[in-house]
C-alpha cells in the first residue's frame, strides 16, 4: 500500500505530481491511500513511499479534464483524490472517457465540480465586509465566511480584482486570505470572533436596502434557493428579511392603490398661466408668485433654474433636494457637488450651462428632524411640465441632458427605462437629448468599484453632450449627430 500525503485540502499541485508518479510506475488505484497532512487520519497498514520510475506513462490527460479536476478536487468529499486518480488510470484503456456523460465516475466528478462552483458563487455573493479602520489613506475591512468546500484560496484572486482599492481580510475556518493593495497573502483559518459583528455603515446599508426592497417581486422559495438561510447570519440586511416579508402583502396593495390613483390624476391639468413670457426672469417671477404645490408633501419654496439665458447646454434633474430647498439654488447639495466634479472632468463649464429640475419644489416626508426625499409621481411631473417647456423655449439650448428617469418622463411625456436610451443622442424636437443617470444614483451605490465604473460612464455621457453642443454651431442641426434611437416622441 502506497500513501500519498498532500500538504492541504486544496493541494491540487501535490495531487497532480503524485498522480503522475503513480501513473509512471503503473500503480493501480486500489494500492494508493490519499492523506492530507494534519487531517487526523492514521495509517492502519505499513506504507511504501511513492515509487519513482524512469518510464513516462503514455496517458495523456485532456486539458478539459484537468481543468475539471482542478475544480472538483476542492470538494469536501474525502474520496475525491482517489476518484480523480481512478479516472486518470482508466484513461490508459479508454482515452475518450472524459467525453462520456454516462460514465459513473464522470458523473460523480462533474457533480463535485458543480457543487464547488456553486459554493464559489455563493462566496462571491454573500461575503460582507465590515470596516475596521484606515491606514496609509486606505480603508481596511474584514469579513467572515464559512464555505462548504475548500475554496478559500481559490477565490482569493476574485476578491483581489473586485476590491483592489481597499485593504481587506477574509477569515474562514480553514484559511485566511488578505490584500493590502500590493500583495495577496494566505494564512491559517480563524473563528467568527476574529471579525467585528457590525460597523458604522451598516445602518446606512440597511436603510438603503429597505428603500429598494420591492415586495411585488418577492418569491420566498426562489429567494431561499439563491440566498440559502445559512448565509443570512453573515448579511447585515438579514434582520430586515422577516419584517419586510411580513409587510410585503400590505405594501403591494398600497403600490397598486397608488398606481391606480396616479392613473386617475388629471394629467392634462398642468399648472400654466394664460400666456407666454418674453424672458426667464419674468417666467421665474411668475412661477414663484402663482404656483400652488400639487400636494401637501411639497416644500413651500420654488427653486428656479440657474445659468445663462442663452446656454447651449441645459441639464434637467428630478427635483430640488433638502439642501437646494434651503439655499434656493439647483444642484448645490451632495449630488450637485458630485455633478460639479464630473462636469469639470468632462470639460464642461458649469457657469456656461443652464441647470434646472423637472419638478420645481422639494417633495419629502418627515422622519423626526429629517426630511426624506420622495419621488415625484406622474401628476407632479405634469404639474410642472409647462414651466419646463417654457424654460427650454426661452433658453433655446442645442442639447438637453436628462439626468435620470424623472427628467426623461418630463421631457418626453412618458415613463421609460434609462438603459436603452443611453447609447447616443436622441431627438427632442429641433434639439438633441442625451440621457444619463442622476448624480444621486452614484451616491447610492454601496460598492466602491461600482461607483468608479458608473462615474466614468456618467462623465462620458457629459463629455458627449459637451461635444454635441460644440458641434451644433458648426454643423447644420440635421447633421450634428447620428440619431441612434427614434423611439421618443418630440416633446
Amino acid at each position: 500500500m502506497h500513501v500519498a500525503r498532500l500538504e492541504a485540502e486544496d493541494d491540487f499541485a501535490g495531487w497532480r505530481d503524485a498522480a503522475r508518479r503513480f501513473l509512471n510506475a503503473a500503480v493501480p488505484p486500489a494500492q494508493i491511500a490519499w492523506r492530507v497532512d494534519g487531517d487526523g487520519s492514521g495509517d492502519l497498514f505499513p506504507s511504501s513511499p511513492i515509487p519513482c520510475s524512469d518510464t513516462e506513462s503514455q496517458v495523456r490527460v485532456p486539458r478539459a479534464l484537468l481543468s475539471l479536476l482542478r475544480v472538483a478536487l476542492l470538494h469536501h468529499d474525502p474520496g475525491r483524490f482517489a476518484l480523480a486518480y481512478r479516472l486518470l488510470w482508466r484513461l490508459r484503456t479508454t482515452p475518450t472517457l472524459h467525453a462520456n456523460p454516462a460514465d459513473r465516475d464522470m458523473i460523480a466528478i462533474n457533480a463535485m465540480a458543480k457543487s464547488v462552483r456553486r459554493d464559489m458563487h455563493k462566496m462571491h455573493a454573500f461575503v460582507r465586509f465590515r470596516k475596521i479602520g484606515s491606514a496609509g489613506g486606505r480603508e481596511q475591512f474584514a469579513a467572515w465566511f464559512e464555505p462548504e468546500h475548500h475554496i478559500t484560496r481559490a477565490v482569493a484572486g476574485f476578491f483581489r480584482d473586485r476590491f483592489a482599492g481597499m485593504d481587506w481580510i477574509i477569515v474562514t475556518p480553514e484559511a485566511t486570505i488578505a490584500w493590502d493593495g500590493a500583495a495577496l497573502t494566505t494564512g491559517p483559518g480563524g473563528t467568527r470572533a476574529d471579525v467585528p459583528d457590525s460597523d458604522t455603515i451598516e445602518d446606512e446599508w440597511r436603510a438603503y436596502y429597505s428603500s429598494i426592497f420591492n415586495p411585488a417581486r418577492v418569491k420566498v422559495a426562489a429567494m431561499k434557493k439563491e440566498m440559502p438561510v445559512k448565509y443570512w447570519r453573515n448579511l447585515p440586511e438579514a434582520m430586515l428579511f422577516q419584517p419586510l416579508l411580513r409587510a410585503a402583502g400590505a405594501r403591494v396593495e398600497a403600490m397598486v392603490k397608488r398606481a391606480r390613483d396616479e392613473d386617475r390624476l388629471p394629467i392634462a391639468e398642468e399648472s400654466a398661466p394664460a400666456g407666454r413670457f418674453e424672458t426667464l426672469a419674468a417666467l421665474n417671477a411668475a412661477i414663484v408668485r402663482d404656483d400652488v404645490p400639487p400636494s401637501p408633501d411639497f416644500s413651500d419654496r420654488i427653486v428656479v433654474g440657474e445659468g445663462p439665458a442663452s446656454a447651449r447646454l441645459m441639464f434637467v434633474g428630478e427635483q430640488p433636494g433638502d439642501v437646494e430647498d434651503v439655499e434656493g439654488r439647483p444642484f448645490v447639495g451632495p449630488a450637485g457637488q458630485l455633478l460639479d466634479r464630473c462636469l469639470s472632468t468632462a470639460g464642461v463649464d458649469r457657469s456656461g450651462a443652464y441647470l434646472t429640475n423637472a419638478v420645481k419644489r422639494f417633495k419629502f416626508s418627515e422622519r423626526g428632524k429629517r426630511r426624506l426625499h420622495q419621488t415625484p409621481n406622474a401628476g407632479d411631473i405634469a404639474h410642472y411640465r409647462w414651466w419646463l417647456d417654457e424654460e427650454i423655449r426661452l433658453v433655446d439650448p442645442a442639447v438637453v441632458v436628462a439626468l435620470g428617469a424623472t427628467a426623461v418622463h418630463a421631457l418626453t411625456g412618458r415613463k421609460q427605462a434609462l438603459a436603452p436610451l443611453r447609447d447616443g443622442p436622441l431627438p427632442l424636437g429641433e434639439r438633441r437629448m442625451i440621457v444619463t443617470v442622476h448624480p444621486s444614483f452614484l451616491l447610492r451605490l454601496p460598492d466602491e468599484q461600482a461607483r468608479g465604473i458608473e462615474r466614468e460612464r456618467f462623465v462620458r455621457d457629459l463629455a458627449a453632450a459637451r461635444q454635441l453642443a460644440e458641434e451644433w454651431g458648426v454643423t447644420p442641426p440635421g447633421l450634428a449627430a447620428t440619431v441612434t434611437h427614434a423611439t421618443i416622441p418630440p416633446a
